[in-house]
């Protein structure tokens, strides 16, 4: 329900504020002071355009915010499906800044204006006689008979069951639809699969035979300059060898004078340790090293092919040449078992259909079982609202399996006697139209928990007698549900549990529009003045009292 409404620079609304309670609302005021205007920043909250023409003053941004407890709508799985922090005490908040950038919240998080509106929804209910359209909708029919008949669980069972049954089909659609491609290119993929697994390549081989074929290619400087390294090192008479022994005896022999002498001469001994491996390690080198013309054939005509594979393929390393084939071999197998992947699926969605046909039957023969029951207690709600020779029928028909099950509904009316129902799109007055609406919310708040239902003048037509049977079936919806209704009738303000003045202020520069809670006198003279106009008799008031007690 809505706990607090905040409206701030939003047309003759300068700022304002109220609290309704969780039952019956009850907004009254005269022609013009405001009462449309507020339904207007409401509508920002639920999600609809914003009009920078709309500020009150157009050097400051429009704020709307509302407060809800959503305790009891079951909205947290709703919440995450959008990504948004549930909080029981939820705050949405509209802005709008001068220059007609507007701007939502949900708990202080942005969100678009799309998720505003499927979070508004769930919340809040604005029904005028202006705004029927939603009764005529088959989606809106189908949840009147499923709320009616409590069929939550069977309705959540079935659009799980829907969901899989088209996660399955679309999966058979998108395997035939690659089980055409794949088996076109099945003998291309094939071909160089067997080109990629014949060159038997290897991780890192093409660095080792570039390497080897630089060898090869170079043999023979490579020998004759390793000759002359050993040469120098230790094979000739002023060998590098013979002059280091030299050096390490004249070291031996001070080493003993000092440490320091000491250190020299071991660090020497490191040297000469090393320059020694070097030159055994070049003689290894030097007797392995020969220029082998097949081999150098071998290597060559090996990076000919490792280099041409990739060219073909366009990668620059044979480990991406290893990716490309394991691909290929896993297009290959999928290529393969195609048959008996389709043959799978194909059985997932027939027993996925075969789910969604049996829940749907549940569901069909639920909604079936209600239809009379539904069409007599809103014929008796309409009798009660004035329109003795109301009737309602349903028209049913089964249809194929679709989201919201294997039926379609129509439901048809007539307020006059002697015309056949019709559907809603060719019958009922305004006035008519509101009252069968307002049948409709009063049966499904008996059986579910509603948002926050708005009426705007709902009453409109309606006087008497009658007015009072509106108002108290007001009451009673009200006892489980929060209502917030617009009314121009004294029987229906004198039902309220809160009852709100809505009146322009004339007073400064500008005109405004404000709000003020009634306390009980107060509400004895409102409801006075709407039975005897501006100036009420000690009549009039006597009638609004007696009014508020009936």
């Amino acid at each position: 329900m809505l706990k607090h409404l905040l409206i701030r620079n939003y047309a003759l609304i300068r700022e304002l504020e109220m609290t309704p309670s969780g039952s019956l609302n009850v907004i009254t005021g005269e022609t013009g002071a405001g009462k449309s205007i507020m339904l207007g920043a409401i509508g920002l909250l639920l999600g609809n355009r914003a009009d920078t023409k709309a500020l009150w003053d157009e050097k400051e941004k429009c704020v709307t915010e509302g407060t809800f407890d959503l305790r009891g709508l079951r909205l947290k799985k709703l919440f995450s499906d959008l990504e948004l922090e549930y909080d029981d005490d939820t705050i949405i908040r509209r802005e709008i800044n001068p220059a007609g950038k507007s701007r939502a919240f949900i708990n202080d998080l942005p969100v678009t204006l799309d998720i505003l509106r499927q979070v508004g929804q769930r919340l809040m209910d604005i029904h005028s006689q202006h705004e029927t359209l939603e009764l005529g909708t088959q989606t809106f029919q189908l949840e009147l008979l499923d709320t009616y008949a409590g069929n939550q669980k069977i309705t959540e069972a079935y659009e799980l069951a829907w969901q899989e049954f088209q996660h399955a089909r679309a999966e058979l659609s998108q395997w035939e639809a690659d089980a055409a491609r794949l088996k076109a290119e099945a003998d291309y993929v094939n071909f160089q699969l067997t080109e990629l697994t014949q060159a038997q390549l290897e991780e890192g081989e093409q660095g080792r035979l570039e390497e080897e074929q630089k060898v090869l290619e170079h043999a023979e400087e490579i020998k004759q300059r390793l000759v002359s390294v050993l040469a120098r090192l230790s094979e000739s008479d002023d060998a590098v060898a013979n002059q280091l022994a030299e050096v390490r005896a004249d070291l031996s022999a001070i080493a003993p004078f000092s440490e320091a002498y000491q250190k020299l001469l071991d660090r020497f001994n490191t040297v000469r340790l090393e320059l020694a491996d070097i030159a055994n390690e070049a003689s290894d080198i030097n007797e392995r090293v020969e220029f082998e013309p097949a081999r150098f054939e071998a290597v060559q005509q090996r990076l000919s092919l490792l280099y041409q594979l990739q060219k073909k393929h366009r990668v620059n390393e044979v480990a991406d040449l290893l990716k490309i084939q394991a691909d290929l071999e896993q297009r290959a197998a999928t290529t393969r078992s195609l048959d008996d992947t389709i043959a799978r699926l194909q059985q997932t969605l027939d027993a996925a259909g075969k789910q969604v046909a049996a829940i749907g039957e549940q569901l069909s023969e639920s909604r079936t079982r209600v239809m009379t029951s539904l069409k007599r207690q809103l014929a008796s709600l309409l009798h009660d609202l004035g329109m003795p020779d109301a009737r309602v029928e349903i028209h049913h028909q089964r249809v194929a399996p679709n989201a919201r099950g294997l039926d379609e509904v129509d439901l048809l009316f007539s307020a006059n006697k002697g015309v056949a129902p019709r559907t809603l799109n060719q019958v009922a007055s305004g006035g008519e139209f509101s009252r069968l609406m307002f049948a409709v919310k009063y049966v499904m708040a008996e059986k579910a928990a509603l948002p926050t239902l708005v009426l705007d003048e709902i009453d409109t037509g309606v006087s008497g007698e009658v007015a009072l049977k509106l108002g108290t079936l007001m009451k009673a919806m009200a006892r489980n549900h929060q209502l917030i209704a617009i009314s121009h009738l004294p029987q229906i303000a004198a039902k309220a549990d809160t009852h709100y003045l809505v009146f322009k202020d004339q007073t400064g520069n500008k005109a405004t529009t404000g709000i003020r809670l009634l306390a009980a006198e107060e509400r004895v003279d409102e409801i006075a003045k709407m039975i005897g106009g501006a100036k009420p008799t000690p009549t009039a008031r006597e009638s609004a009292r007696e009014l508020m007690t009936i």
